[in-house]
Order: structure tokens, then sequence, then C-alpha cells
């Protein structure tokens, strides 16, 4: 039996609370997993008197998460302060420069840090886990950085936020708005008071930039990737989907093309037969797609304290079984000096076709100059369909087209908009066959 895993937890919300908690109920079964025990030795927290449902007395305390990181008292700094910049930052920076293994939740530091910190990690020949970052309690991490090793992938996508999946389940299940959804969610705790993170797409573009560098061996790129989120979505475009055979899923996507690299999160109609039609309510969903072993799809809670905590646990007990002299893995599956620049793709056609939603004014040649604007871009149409809107003047168009490009697809709702004949902002959603 080996001397105990000595590990310092900052941030002592509801995951860090659930690491601690789990890590003493659990400490027989990890100690015999691991070949030694796992012992919380210190802790950093804003208010130490709040009753967090664990014993954290045996527990050194440290007001500066930094101090903790730097301490002597551990060997893991487990960092759940949350945060791109600040303390988070800070402390994970500081636990890697003085050699300490370091395991983190923070998606948004490592999709705007992690090449940085990556570097000092393997320069220090440490461990950075991040398992929880992604996906909640999915080992999508664990699974493309190791299980898949000789395999080349060629598309990574899936349901990667909770909240919007929820809201998006409710609205079709109950027929309730956006806005009711989204209290609903805030009520149970499932969205933040303020929501704009999760509902606008940045939580899941945060999340895919990081599945990229994985999959594609590129270095993180935040910012270079199309995004949408779910606040336009509306019980118009619900009953539409559910008509055609399709149900409207947050996705985030990034795919190997001729010209580079894809990465788009927006709102996406899938077929409802499909396998991630079928996750509902919290539910994440990832699907990897490689040369050697074809799809590989997994689901699972993809937020919460327990399932959170499960990844955080998981990434503490692989640092409790390694041993000194071994030689970590790199922390995107390849050398962070390694890692190629992000090469964005160019606008290429979309297999799936879309699906453009417009209310326009009921009056003559408003048909004709919608049609006119498709054909000036090239644009086939599948289906149109017409139904009567909420006011008597107003019709509601539903156009679904071939395959075309977003630029498109764009510049032809542009061009119906600057003719004058919409009454409402427009909708445009990507429909994806092959899901």
């Amino acid at each position: 039996m080996g001397e105990a895993l000595r590990v310092g937890i900052a941030g002592l919300g509801t995951v860090g609370a659930s690491v601690a908690r789990l890590l003493e109920q659990t400490g027989a079964e990890l100690t015999r997993q691991c070949g030694r025990p796992i012992a919380v030795a210190a802790v950093s927290a804003r208010d130490r008197s709040r009753d967090r449902g664990v014993d954290l007395s045996a527990a050194q305390w440290f007001d500066d998460p930094v101090d903790l990181a730097k301490s002597a008292y551990i060997d893991v700094f487990v960092e759940l302060v949350g945060g791109e910049e600040g303390a988070a930052r800070a402390s994970v920076r500081a636990a890697l420069e003085a050699g300490r293994h370091v395991v983190t939740a923070n998606k948004a530091l490592l999709a705007r840090h992690g090449l940085e910190l990556a570097a000092i990690a393997e320069k220090k020949g440490v461990l950075l886990n991040y398992e929880a970052a992604v996906a909640g309690g999915i080992p999508v991490i664990k699974t493309m950085r190791e299980a898949l090793a000789g395999n080349t992938i060629e598309r990574v996508f899936g349901i990667l936020n909770g909240t919007c999946n929820y809201i998006l389940t409710r609205m079709e299940a109950e027929g309730i708005s956006f806005e009711d959804c989204l209290a609903n969610a805030q009520r149970l705790g499932y969205a933040e008071a303020d929501p704009t993170f999760d509902i606008e797409g940045n939580d899941t573009a945060h999340k895919l930039s990081i599945l990229t560098s994985l999959a594609f061996g590129t270095r993180i790129a935040p910012d270079d990737i199309y995004l949408e989120g779910i606040s336009n979505i509306t019980q118009a475009d619900i009953r539409a989907a559910g008509e055609l055979g399709y149900r409207i899923k947050l996705l985030g996507v990034a795919q190997r093309t001729e010209s580079g690299i894809e990465q788009r999160v927006h709102p996406t109609m899938v077929p409802t037969a499909s396998v991630i039609a079928q996750v509902h309510g919290v539910t994440n969903a990832v699907a990897i797609e490689t040369d050697i072993l074809g799809e590989l799809l997994m689901s699972g809670p993809g937020a919460g304290g327990n399932a959170t905590a499960s990844a955080v646990i998981g990434d503490i007990a692989d640092i409790a079984k390694s041993r000194p002299g071994f030689q970590h893995g790199p922390v995107f599956g390849r050398p962070a000096r390694e890692l190629k620049p992000y090469k964005r793709a160019r606008m290429r056609s979309h297999a799936g076709g879309y699906f453009i939603r417009l209310t326009v004014r009921d009056q003559a040649g408003v048909f004709a100059a919608i049609a006119r604007r498709m054909a000036d871009n090239h644009i086939s149409l599948e289906s149109i369909v017409q139904r009567a809107a909420n006011a008597e003047s107003e019709k509601t168009v539903i156009l679904v087209t071939h395959e075309t490009t977003e630029a498109a697809v764009r510049k032809a709702v542009e061009g119906i908009t600057k003719d004058g004949h919409l009454t409402d902002t427009p909708q445009v959603i990507r429909i994806e066959r092959a899901e």
C-alpha cells in the first residue's frame, strides 16, 4: 500500500462539495482500486462556516486558492473555482509550476489558456486532467486521448449543454414557449440566473473547441466557431420540425474537410428516428466518427454535482494509480508544441439542406419575389408550405432546401428581408439528415 495521495480542492460549491463527500464515502473502494488512499488534505473556499454535508475539519484551509495550489500539503490541485481568468487561471498555473498534478472541470479556462497550461504541465512532467470539463460524467476525453489511439477522427459532434437540451425537450413535449421553459429551468437549477452563456451557445463552443483539438491535433480556437444559440427558437419551429419528421437540438459539430477544420454550434433539425434525437432533458451525448471504428456514440448525465464529481474523481484516481518516473501522455493527445495552427475550413455545401421559416405579408407578388431570390442564389427547393399566421394579413411560408451553402441561404434571406415582404424575423435552421 502506497502513501496517501493528498488532494487540495479549490471551490466548495455543488461540485466541490460532491467531490469531497464522494471521496469520503468511496474511500475504501478507491484505495483498493488505486493501491493507495486518497485524502482531502486542504481546501479553499470563501465561506468556512457553510455546511457542505461533509466533514472537512481535518483539512487545511486556505483563503487564497493560489496559496493552496503552491502548498506543500498537497500532491494534486483540484480547480473548481470557475472562470477563464482570475483565481482559476492563476491557481492552476501556480500548481503546475510547483510540480503539482491538476484536475479541473473548467472548460472556459481550457478553451482560452489550455495550450499555455498544457505546455507547462508537459515541461514539469505532471498531469493536467479535465474529464469533467466536457459532457459531465461521459468519459469522452479519456476515450479520445487513450481508447481511440490509432484511429483517425473525421467528425465529432453532439449535445453538449444540458440546459439547452432540457429547454428544447420541454418546448416539444409540452408546447410551451422558450421563455417559460427557461424560467422553469432556472427554478429547477438547470439554468443560471444569467443564462446567456448557455442559451447563446458559448458553453457548447468552449467544450467543442477542446474536442476539436483532441480530435484533429490543432491548437484550441474558440473564436473560430460559427455560433448560434436557441433563444430565437419558437413553437412554430418546433411544430414545423415535427411535421417534417425532425426534432430540434443544439449541436456542436467539428469535422475535417479538404480545406481545413469546420467548427459550428447551432440549432439543428435531426430525424426523429435518429439516436441523437432520442437524447432528452439534461442528458448529453457525443458521437465520434473514425476511420477504423466507425461511429461511436456516448450518452449520459452532462451536468449536476454527482455527474461532474464522478469525472473529477476518475481523474484523481488516474493520478493515484500513476507512479513516480512514469512518462505521462500529452494533455491534448499530442505534445503542446506539436499542435498545428487551426485552419478554418472554407464555406461549403451542406448536404442536409436548410429549413427556412418566413412570416410574410399576405399580398400578391410575395411568392414570386421569394422564388426569385432563391433562384438568384442557385438554391433548389425540396418543398414549400404556406399556412395562416396569427394575423389575417400575414402568412407563414416554410421552405426546405436541397443541398446548398450557408452563404447562399443567408444572402437569399437578406434579399427577401430587403424586399420588405417580411413582418417578423426570419428563421434559418440546418437540417442534418445523417444523424
